[in-house]
């Protein structure tokens, strides 16, 4: 595996695409400003957080990533665990499980899992990324309204409790800035769309604070002491304690990041024509949440949305994502203090948008008229999600998904007697006289190993010699082989021997290295050779 970086400046990287990439990078950059910072915010850190993270992970997601235009940074999909394991274990603990998922990155590039990301239902990652949006929006309305409602509790249900007992204490002053803000970002998405909306917004916003003596919170007003330079690399404090608790957050985290990673890039795919590799870029995912971490930055993966912009602003090579860490850098070191002015209901304008993006509502709602398995699926992701926690929902909804889809493929394998097992009718009328002829079709997996079983055990008079077909078994595994073991045990004790033929190389293989279990059936290469040696035996 190499970076796709290597791979593109081999072609030819001359000053015509350098001048493209450059000018997508700055596009991304403006566009990415002020939504790192509200992703910062939001996450339960601060914005020089997200801005941190989007300078170093950025550059390397692009510089070691396995796509050509991807664009990297923090994104809505880690806000809920961010925050849960802030609350939980402080940022020192967010900042060790943040690199200990780099390292998990890693080892599942190398490993080649980047393949296995895509296999995540559609039912489940709808379902978590619109629990996700619904929590980052409702995390904002106090910011939105100005409430003035103490610490607020992490849990859904609670935080709603805590804002219905403050409603009294809605600011018309931030209420209105708020609104103004959210308006003018939807006026400019729609007459304006070419526009930097976010950037627009949150200027906008801040002018009408300064000018207008506005009593609206601003983050430098929050966080006074906030640096606007990158601050030095240095090693988290850990202990075998803080690892052990943090670890299964390292997991979601890595999750989170390879699947959200691999959907932006199969988006780049689609829009740019080209090829990414999911390997090389689960490895540049990880390496940079590993140097985001050293520099106390939070997680980070491919963004979608920035990952677009870049694209239509016309990005040939990472160059571009990486020039957008380069110009979000210049902008943090020349003009970082005047973040200071911005409106904290601005920030809350721009998640409460981040949240609607992530909820997907028409797929959410195609989804909901499929079958009953789907929308129990969906529905179950989205409430665990919104309700319990975002570890949990991933591993039910994961597990659900697999059991139904093992269900399902159960439904499909069988064993094909009569007709069914022969090309030709006819050659029933042929066979020997004490010779049945069965076919096995399907997957032959521990799901459907007891009812495979069954079936085989249905056979009425007891032939002298069955022949098993399995040409249309694409898999089998040891609960197929045991299914297979037990049944020609069983044969041979009521005195029939079995003949194992037409067997794709997979299974052929499978069975080879079960040869002792398998020394009392005979194996041949086709029912043509199966009858053969019965004809030679005297079954004829």
């Amino acid at each position: 595996m190499q970076p796709k970086l290597l791979i593109v400046l081999r072609e030819g990287y001359d000053l015509k695409r350098f001048r493209a990439d450059a000018l997508a990078g700055l596009t991304v950059a403006i566009v990415a400003l002020p939504l790192a910072m509200a992703l910062g915010i939001a996450s339960g850190a601060s914005p020089d957080k997200g801005l941190v993270t989007a300078i170093i992970a950025g550059f390397l997601i692009s510089a070691l990533g396995g796509s050509r235009v991807q664009v990297g940074g923090p994104t809505g999909a880690f806000v809920v665990v961010v925050a849960g394991v802030i609350a939980t274990h402080g940022y020192a603990g967010l900042v060790l499980a943040t690199g200990l998922a780099g390292i998990i990155l890693i080892a599942a590039g190398y490993a080649g899992l980047g393949k296995l990301m895509r296999f995540v239902p559609m039912p489940v990652v709808t379902g978590f990324t619109a629990g996700i949006a619904v929590i980052i929006a409702s995390s904002q309305i106090g910011d939105f309204l100005g409430l003035k409602a103490g610490k607020v509790p992490a849990e859904f249900l609670g935080k709603w409790e805590a804002y219905l007992h403050a409603i009294g204490t809605v600011s018309g002053p931030t209420l209105a800035v708020g609104a103004g803000t959210l308006t003018l970002i939807l006026a400019l998405r729609r007459y304006a769309p070419r526009l930097p909306g976010y950037l627009i917004a949150v200027i906008a916003a801040a002018l009408a604070v300064i000018l207008l003596h506005l009593p609206v919170e601003t983050v430098g007003q929050r966080f006074p002491n906030m640096p606007t330079t990158l601050p030095a690399p240095h090693l988290p404090a850990f202990s075998p304690a803080m690892f052990r608790e943090v670890l299964p957050s390292a997991f979601t985290i890595a999750f989170l990041a390879g699947i959200e990673a691999l959907l932006s890039a199969v988006v780049a795919d689609g829009m740019t024509g080209y090829k990414h590799r999911p390997g090389q870029e689960l490895v540049g995912q990880g390496v940079a949440n590993i140097a985001s971490a050293l520099f106390g930055g939070l997680p980070a993966t491919g963004a979608i949305a920035r990952t677009a912009t870049n694209i239509r602003a016309g990005a040939k090579t990472p160059v571009a994502g990486m020039m957008h860490a380069v110009f979000l850098l210049v902008i943090l070191l020349i003009a970082g203090g005047l973040v200071a002015y911005v409106p904290m209901t601005a920030l809350a304008a721009i998640l409460l948008m981040v949240a609607w993006g992530m909820s997907e509502v028409d797929r959410f709602r195609s989804l909901m008229r499929m079958d009953a398995g789907e929308r129990a699926l969906l529905l179950l992701t989205f409430g665990l999600t919104v309700l319990v926690d975002l570890t949990m929902a991933i591993g039910v909804g994961v597990t659900l998904a697999s059991l139904l889809f093992m269900a399902r493929m159960s439904e499909s394998t069988g064993v094909l007697a009569d007709d069914q097992s022969l090309e030709d009718p006819e050659q029933r009328a042929s066979l020997p006289a004490g010779v049945e002829v069965f076919r096995i079709a399907g997957p032959m997996f521990f799901g459907v190993a007891g009812e495979m079983l069954e079936t085989l055990n249905r056979i009425g008079n007891v032939p002298r010699a069955v022949i098993l077909r399995l040409d249309r078994v694409p898999y089998i595994d040891s609960s197929g082989v045991h299914v297979l073991e037990s049944f020609v045990r069983e044969a041979h004790a009521r005195g029939a021997r079995v003949i194992l033929c037409d067997m794709p190389r997979p299974v052929w293989e499978t069975l080879a290295r079960s040869t002792p279990r398998f020394a009392g059936a005979e194996r041949v290469a086709s029912l043509e050779a199966a009858l053969a040696r019965l004809s030679r035996d005297g079954i004829n």
